[in-house]
């Protein structure tokens, strides 16, 4: 088996559960969060660096390594972790994010989308079956099927369309895919309709992936309508598989969705706020290139044992920034992933000790406030 999930412990008092997903380039200690290497880079961080960070597993992009370098290049060199020089587990969007976001770019039909290039206009054709082939060529450990992720806000009865869709291609991929050393996961569609989010849990469910992820949430609903539709999900999502909520990454959303059982998670919004000179901290976020740390000479974070805080002061790295000095953003983004990857540590060690909704309580209780 490509893969192999166990369920560790389970919280007495929530849905969270701590987790061992083990695969062909290394065990994932659950629950998790994947920084995002979309051109099979996390931007401006080298592999050893997160490594040394204690990162994972990390996501790349299947619609951006499609178009550039083209699969074929990454497959000529050994695959993506031989490409990248990653030597740890890598999951795979299918690109079906990427593809519906562009809008009046893309054609949706039966067979696949018809889109256009966002580099320079060309046109394409993405399938379910292409997606796989794509995928087989990058040789991630996790591949995801290709779907369509409806927007918010949309009616009924186009999102009972795009999620039956969603099932469809879902049995393709599952005939498409036939690489044995790659694990592909299902995924659940439904928008913010509760039946219809369960109707697609069973369709996709009944395929047996060896795990699932939840895609269509933080599309910009609120974030109380996020939590209820995991709160009807979850529960009904196999007990065995894991459950990976997509393109989900603020610290108080993990720590929500955590509560209700969810063990996977990945975006790009650390990296992007490190590029424009935010970082997370306990109280929220900071925007460090702000006038006021001109001549503050305290670390992003007293405790923090990242490179850039055990090194540098908020001066530096604000006049870093405000030089445009590539080290500036790197030392933001440094951070700003060992804030969330310890913070999932501490989540974990919340789950054995069976004290997660304490920890919740305390966490969310300062975490947004100014600074």
């Amino acid at each position: 088996m490509p893969l192999k999930f166990t369920v560790v412990s389970e919280s007495k008092n929530t849905r969270a559960r701590l987790g061992r997903l083990e695969t062909p380039h290394g065990v994932i200690q659950t629950p998790v969060f994947m920084p995002v290497g979309t051109q099979a880079t996390v931007k401006t961080a080298a592999p050893r660096e997160l490594e040394d960070l204690g990162v994972e597993i990390i996501l790349s992009n299947t619609y951006h390594l499609y178009l550039r370098p083209g699969s074929d290049v990454v497959a000529e060199a050994g695959g993506l972790h031989k490409f990248m020089n990653w030597n740890r587990p890598i999951l795979t969007d299918s690109g079906g994010f990427q593809v519906f976001s562009l809008g009046p770019l893309r054609t949706i039909s039966e067979e696949g989308v018809h889109f256009r290039s966002h580099l320079d206009g060309s046109k394409h054709f993405i399938s379910p079956e292409k997606s796989m082939q794509i995928q087989m060529d990058l040789g991630a450990d996790i591949a995801m099927a290709f779907d369509e992720c409806a927007p918010y806000p949309a009616d009924r009865d186009y999102v009972k369309k795009s999620k039956d869709l969603t099932t469809r291609w879902a049995k393709r991929c599952q005939t498409a895919h036939t690489r044995s050393d790659q694990a592909l996961f299902g995924i659940v569609q439904g928008g913010m309709y509760k039946d219809l989010r369960k109707e697609s849990a069973l369709e996709i469910m009944e395929l047996d992936f060896p795990g699932y992820g939840i895609g269509g949430l933080s599309v910009g609903e609120p974030k109380d309508m996020m939590y209820e539709v995991l709160d009807d999900l979850v529960p009904i999502m196999p007990r065995d598989k894991p459950r990976y909520l997509m393109g989900v990454g603020s610290p108080d959303c993990l720590v929500e969705a955590v509560l209700r059982g969810v063990d996977m998670f990945d975006c790009v919004w650390p990296t992007r706020l490190a590029r424009h000179g935010m970082v997370i901290t306990r109280q929220g976020n900071m925007a460090i290139r702000n006038l006021p740390f001109a001549r503050d000479f305290t670390p992003i974070e007293e405790e923090c044992s990242c490179y850039a805080c055990q090194n540098f002061s908020r001066a530096y790295i604000r006049h870093l920034l405000k030089a445009g000095e590539v080290l500036g953003i790197r030392l933001t983004t440094i951070h700003n992933i060992a804030f969330l990857t310890r913070l999932m540590q501490e989540v974990r060690e919340a789950i054995a000790a069976d004290r997660l909704l304490e920890y919740s309580r305390d966490f969310l209780s300062v975490f947004g406030t100014e600074k």
